[in-house]
C-alpha cells in the first residue's frame, strides 16, 4: 500500500536534488514528478489488487478462510491504487519542505551504490552470461519440488497446515459388534488412560449418538474432547507432535485405532464429508458384503505405505443383532397372533413407560424394563415368561426362535448408493504424495468387482478441489495482467522481460518454503499469488527508471547530432538502475519488514499466516536480486539489437 507513497516521494526528492524546490515551482515540479511515475505505479498497483482473483474464486473451506483477507487486500489496494494518483502528490506539495539531503550524503544509499556498483558493471559487459545464470537459477527451483540428489527430499502438498487449536479430540474407531457394557468400559478406560498425562486439564468422553438427528455416531465411534493445560505449565520440550505421539504410546488398546485431531477442523470436515481423518476412501456399491471385503483388503494394503499411522474400515456388514424369530404355527396354538408376541419383546428389552418425574419445569419418563444381564442371554430371553389368553404360562421359547445374527451396523449412502469408508491417518508424511503413492498401489494389488467404485475424499478431497479450480484460474489472471503491462509499456518486449522476472521471485520462495520444511498448500498458492503481483511492480518500477533513463540519453544524443551509441546505452542503464536503487529497496525492505512479525509470531491461526507470509519473504529476497541484474541486461541485449538494426 505504501509502495507508490514511497516511489513518488523519491522521485520528488531527484527532482529537488537537480533543481531546487521554492513557492514558486513547488507545484510545477511536484507535477511533474509525480506524472514521470504516476501511470506505471497506478497499473502496477491495480495488478497487485486483480493478482488476487483466483482467491476470490475458491469455494466451501478454502473459499471462507480466505474471502476475509482477499476482500480487505482487494479494498485496500483498490483505494491505494486511487490515492497514489490523486491524494499523494498533493500531501508531497504540502508537505515536502525544508532543506532535502543529497541521496550521496546518505550513508545507507552510498553503501548501497558501493556494492551494486561492480555488479551493475559486470552485468553490462556480459549480459548473455546474466540471462544464462538467470535462468538456470529459475530453473533450480526444480530441486526442492521434485527432491532431487543431494536433497533427502520435496516439497510436499496438503490442503491445509495443521492448526493448534490448544485443545484436541480423540476419536478411535471400534469394531461394530461391541456391546454397550463394553463400550461404557471402554470409554471409561481410555479417559483414565488420557487423564494420566501431565498435560491433559480434564477429559471428557462420549461415546453412541446423541438424541438428535442431527449426530448420526454410531456406537462403534468414540469422541472424547481434550482440554490441555496452558503451554507454560507443559514439561520442557514437549510439542503438539510429540504430545501426540506420547498419547498414542499411553492409549494402546488392542482393536482401537487412535486418531488425534482438531476438534473445531474435524467438526467442519465431518459435516462437508464425513471423513474424521486427514484422508478418507469411500467404497460404493451395492452388496455391503461385498463393500466390507473391498475395504478390509484396502486397509491391508495401506498398512504397508510409508507414513501410514493407523488405518481402519468400517465394517459395515459386521453388526450383530438378537434375531427372534416367531413360529406362527406355534403361536397360534396358544392363541398368539404376531403383534402379541413382539409386544413382549419390546416390553422386556425396550422397556415401557410407567410414569414420568416431574423435577421444576423438567420432566424425566419412567422406563420399566429387564436388567442388562438379563437382555444379553440368549437363554434368558428364551424363557421370558408369556401368558397366552387362555391362561397358560409358556415362555418365549416355545412360540419363537432366539438367535444372534450378522447384518449391518450402520448403512451410510451417497449419491443413492450403499458406502463403506476407510479411514486413514498419516505421519511424517504430506498428504499429496501419500494419496499417490497409495492410489498407485491400490490400482495395481486391488481388483474391483464391476459396479464398485472408490473415491478419496477428506482434505484430500478439498485441496483436489482447489487445485482444480486454481489451475482453471490462474492463466486468465496472467493473462489480464498481461493485458495491463502492455496497456502501460505499449511493447511486448517489455511485457516479456517483466514476465521473466515472475519464476525468478518464485525461487526464493521456493527454496524457503523447503527450508522451513513447509508443504504446499493453499495457504502457500495464496502468498504466491500476492508475491507475483509485487515482483511485477518491482519489475514496472526498474523498467520505467530504465526507460527514463535512455530516452534523456537519446534526447542529448539528438540535440548534439549524434547517433546513440552503446556506450551512451550503458551509460544510461547504469544511471537508471544504479541511482534509482534506493526506492527499489525500500521497496522490498517494506514488504519484508512488514511480513517478519506474521513468520516470527506464535498462536492460534500462525501456521497458515507463516505459509502465507513465507513465499512473499523468500520471493521478495530473491526477486529484487535477481531484477536488479536480470533486468538491466536484458534491457541492453534489447536495445542493441535496435542500435545495430538502426
Amino acid at each position: 500500500m505504501v509502495d507508490a507513497a514511497i516511489v513518488m516521494i523519491e522521485n520528488a526528492h531527484k527532482h529537488i536534488e537537480q533543481g531546487g524546490i521554492n513557492d514558486n515551482n513547488r507545484w510545477e515540479l511536484m507535477a511533474r514528478a509525480a506524472s514521470e511515475v504516476g501511470p506505471a505505479l497506478f497499473f502496477s498497483l491495480s495488478i497487485i489488487t486483480l493478482s488476487f482473483l483466483p482467491v476470490f474464486t475458491l469455494e466451501a473451506q478454502e473459499g471462507r478462510l480466505f474471502a476475509p483477507l482477499a476482500f480487505t487486500k482487494t479494498y485496500a489496494m483498490a483505494a491505494a491504487v486511487g490515492l497514489s494518483i490523486t491524494l499523494v502528490p498533493v500531501l508531497m506539495g504540502y508537505f515536502i519542505r525544508g532543506r532535502i539531503v543529497a541521496e550521496h550524503r546518505n550513508p545507507v544509499n552510498r553503501a548501497l551504490i558501493a556494492v551494486y556498483r561492480p555488479l551493475i558493471s559486470w552485468v553490462l559487459k556480459m549480459p548473455g552470461t546474466v540471462l544464462v545464470a538467470a535462468m538456470l537459477v529459475a530453473v533450480s527451483m526444480a530441486w526442492p519440488l521434485s527432491g532431487w540428489w543431494p536433497l533427502g527430499g520435496k516439497l510436499g502438498s496438503e490442503f491445509m497446515p495443521p492448526l493448534d487449536e490448544g485443545d484436541l479430540l480423540y476419536m478411535p474407531t471400534t469394531f461394530p459388534a461391541i456391546s454397550v457394557g463394553k463400550a461404557q468400559e471402554l470409554l471409561q478406560q481410555t479417559d483414565k488412560l488420557i487423564k494420566t498425562v501431565p498435560e491433559v486439564e480434564r477429559v471428557f468422553g462420549k461415546i453412541g449418538r446423541a438424541d438428535t438427528a442431527t449426530d448420526p455416531a454410531p456406537l462403534t465411534m468414540i469422541e472424547t474432547t481434550i482440554l490441555l493445560k496452558p503451554r507454560d505449565q507443559w514439561r520442557e520440550g514437549m510439542t503438539p507432535e510429540k504430545l501426540k505421539q506420547h498419547l498414542n504410546q499411553v492409549v494402546n488398546i488392542p482393536s482401537l485405532s487412535n486418531t488425534w485431531i482438531p476438534p473445531i477442523k474435524t467438526r467442519i470436515d465431518m459435516l462437508a464429508t464425513g471423513i474424521k481423518t486427514p484422508i478418507g476412501i469411500k467404497v460404493a456399491g451395492e452388496d455391503l458384503a461385498v463393500i466390507q471385503d473391498i475395504g478390509e483388503q484396502i486397509e491391508s494394503l495401506l498398512k504397508a505405505v510409508p507414513g501410514t499411522a493407523t488405518v481402519f474400515s468400517e465394517r459395515v456388514a459386521g453388526g450383530r443383532y438378537v434375531m427372534v424369530d416367531i413360529d406362527r404355527v406355534a403361536a397360534s396354538r396358544f392363541g398368539l397372533n404376531i403383534a402379541d408376541v413382539q409386544e413382549i419383546v419390546r416390553t422386556a428389552v425396550g422397556g415401557m413407560n410407567v410414569a414420568e418425574s416431574v423435577e421444576g419445569l423438567e420432566r424425566y419418563p419412567i422406563n420399566l424394563r429387564y436388567t442388562r444381564d438379563v437382555r444379553d442371554s440368549l437363554t434368558r430371553l428364551e424363557a421370558l415368561p408369556i401368558v397366552t389368553p387362555a391362561g397358560a404360562h409358556i415362555t418365549l421359547g416355545d412360540v419363537a426362535t432366539v438367535a444372534i445374527r450378522d447384518g449391518p451396523g450402520m448403512i451410510k449412502s451417497e449419491n443413492a448408493r450403499p458406502n463403506g469408508w476407510t479411514y486413514v491417518d498419516i505421519e511424517g508424511r504430506d498428504i499429496g504424495s501419500y494419496v499417490e503413492e497409495a492410489r498407485s498401489l491400490i490400482a495395481d494389488q486391488l481388483d474391483l468387482p464391476p459396479g464398485y467404485s472408490l473415491s478419496w475424499s477428506g482434505q484430500y478431497e478439498y485441496m483436489a478441489r482447489a487445485k482444480q479450480r486454481l489451475q482453471l484460474v490462474i492463466p486468465v489472471t496472467v493473462a489480464i495482467i498481461v493485458l495491463l503491462l502492455y496497456m502501460n509499456f505499449g511493447r511486448v518486449i517489455e511485457v516479456l522481460i517483466i514476465l521473466g522476472t515472475l519464476p525468478l521471485a518464485l525461487v526464493g520462495g521456493f527454496w524457503l518454503l523447503y527450508w522451513l520444511d513447509y508443504d504446499l498448500s493453499v495457504a502457500v498458492g495464496v502468498g504466491f499469488i500476492a508475491l507475483a503481483g509485487v515482483a511485477v511492480e518491482i519489475g514496472v518500477v526498474m523498467l520505467l527508471y530504465l526507460n527514463q533513463a535512455y530516452r534523456r540519453h537519446e534526447e542529448r544524443a539528438r540535440a548534439e547530432n549524434r547517433a546513440l551509441d552503446i556506450t551512451m546505452l550503458r551509460q544510461a542503464i547504469v544511471q537508471g538502475a544504479l541511482l534509482r536503487v534506493r526506492p527499489i529497496m525500500m521497496t522490498v525492505a517494506t514488504v519484508i519488514v512488514g511480513l517478519l512479525p506474521v513468520m516470527l509470531g506464535s498462536g492460534t491461526g500462525s501456521e497458515v499466516m507463516r505459509r502465507i507470509a513465507a513465499p512473499m519473504v523468500g520471493g521478495m529476497v530473491s526477486a529484487v536480486v535477481l531484477t536488479l541484474l536480470v533486468i538491466p541486461a536484458a534491457f541492453l541485449i534489447w536495445h542493441r539489437g535496435r542500435l545495430h538494426k538502426g
